[in-house]
Order: structure tokens, then C-alpha cells, then sequence
């Protein structure tokens, strides 16, 4: 267990390279990883292994890595992409041509299913899917679930809100317990390891005309959610749309976007 100074000295070094803010409260999670940590690295005690965290950016990411929460399933939040493909959409192409891009970005996609889900119902519910280039990037801090998300295998629960019909068309039979995303599905999503809070990291990625970043900010304290509304602000294009999780606002955290009630969710557009 650690001490209350060895606490603070880990989520210090955590939040200074995530934004995510682990303190007290959250010790019994810490703890645990921390833990293991140690074991996985022969170190002999914390100190020992906090002087390796700070001279490993390996091991700073592995530690991340483990910190994360990448709890998901395909089709989580259906009223969203409903409301992507009968509302926001339609808005976005109202300034595109036939043939031009189209750029939606799911951050975090923890393991996968949250950009294989756009990709999904884009196919099953938006009739003008074929008349864009539609480009989907999923990005996440752990590396680790970017790898899996590559991989596109998943177990009965992730798949569980999926229709019996999508599963037979985009799924390969299963194996071992699970069924692994059909190629050409996975060859129309993009990962990449992202972090929200570090500037130059989500500049990489480009600008888009939809976000969905859920459940993510309820991670940061007020600061790091100013940093990273900040930081989706400067990724959107300029009328593009932000979807948060049903717990968050962005109305309490920046003034720069513009509430919009849809028929199917409440999202938020650059103003």
C-alpha cells in the first residue's frame, strides 16, 4: 500500500500526462496497479520503481496504460448515432459535394467498438454513406486497447446490441468465443495512440466535422477540461459537431460551443 506521499507523487505523474486526476478517494484502483507494476518490472520497492517510471517512457505508457478504463460495447448510446446519421449529417454535407470527405472521430475508442459502431451505422442507416468520403479515426491514450481495437476481435457482451443480421454480414464465424470484424469493415476505420490533453497529439490528427468524446472529461478535473475543450474546439472543423457522454456538458466547461437539441440527443456545435 502506498503512503500518502508516494499517493501524490503517482497521480501527479499521471495527471501531468493525461489530464485524469486519481487521488484518495480512488487509492484501492491505484494500488492495484501499482502493484503490479512493480512485479512486472523486478523493481524492488516504489521508490525504486517511481525512478524507473520517470526514466522509462515505456514504462510511463504501460503505466498509463493500465490506468485506463476501456468498459465498451458496440452500439453503446444508440441515440447518438441516431441522431448522427438523421441530424448532424445532413447538416455537415449541407456544405459538401458529392465525393468530398467527411471526417468523424471517436475519442477514446478504448478496444474498438465505439469507431466500428459509426462505421456500422453508417452502413445500415444513412443512405448517402456511398456519396462521401467518409474517414473515421478512433484514438485512444492506451496503446494497448489501440492494439486490440487493430486486431477486431470481440467476446459475446461487446457484441450483444448488435442485430443478428449485422453480426452474419459484417462478422466473421466465431472462434474461440469470439468473432472478429470482416476486413474490409476494419479497413475502413483508422487508429491511433492520442492524447487529449497534449496539444501537439491531437493537432496530429487533423480537423473533423464530427466528434464523439464520451465519458472521457468525467476522468479531468476543471482545468484539464478546459485543456481539453480547448483542444476539440481546434479540431473541429468550423460548424462541426461534438457528441459527449449523457453525463457530461460542455456548457459548464467552455463558452465557445453551441448547444443543439436534436430530435435523438443534445450535442454541441462549433461556434
Amino acid at each position: 500500500m502506498l503512503s500518502a506521499e508516494e499517493l501524490t507523487r503517482l497521480s501527479d505523474f499521471v495527471y501531468q500526462r493525461t489530464g485524469m486526476l486519481f487521488e484518495e478517494k480512488k487509492r484501492y484502483y491505484i494500488d492495484r496497479r501499482v502493484a503490479e507494476r512493480i512485479g512486472a518490472t523486478d523493481s524492488r520497492d516504489f521508490t525504486d520503481y517511481f525512478a524507473k517510471l520517470r526514466s522509462d517512457r515505456h514504462e510511463a505508457q504501460a503505466l498509463i496504460n493500465s490506468f485506463t478504463v476501456n468498459e465498451t460495447y458496440f452500439y453503446r448510446e444508440e441515440h447518438q448515432l441516431r441522431c448522427l446519421s438523421r441530424s448532424i449529417l445532413p447538416e455537415v454535407v449541407r456544405d459538401h459535394r458529392p465525393g468530398d470527405r467527411i471526417r468523424i472521430w471517436s475519442l477514446p475508442c478504448s478496444t474498438g467498438e465505439e469507431p466500428y459502431s459509426i462505421a456500422l451505422w453508417l452502413l445500415e442507416n444513412w443512405a448517402m454513406v456511398d456519396v462521401y468520403n467518409i474517414e473515421i479515426v478512433g484514438s485512444d491514450i492506451d496503446t494497448k486497447a489501440v492494439e486490440a481495437a487493430l486486431r477486431g476481435r470481440y467476446g459475446a457482451r461487446a457484441l450483444s446490441k448488435l442485430p443478428p443480421d449485422v453480426l452474419e454480414t459484417y462478422f466473421e464465424p466465431e472462434k474461440k468465443g469470439k468473432r472478429e470484424i470482416i476486413q474490409d469493415l476494419k479497413e475502413s476505420v483508422t487508429f491511433t495512440a492520442t492524447n487529449l490533453v497534449d496539444r501537439p497529439s491531437v493537432v496530429a490528427q487533423g480537423r473533423f466535422d464530427v466528434i464523439f468524446c464520451r465519458n472521457l472529461l468525467i476522468y479531468f478535473d476543471e482545468e484539464s477540461r478546459k485543456l481539453a475543450a480547448a483542444h476539440l474546439h481546434e479540431a473541429l472543423n468550423p460548424g462541426g459537431y461534438l457528441c459527449l457522454g449523457h453525463t457530461e456538458s460542455m456548457s459548464r466547461i467552455s463558452n465557445a460551443f453551441e448547444l443543439r437539441r436534436f430530435d435523438d440527443a443534445i450535442v454541441y456545435r462549433r461556434n
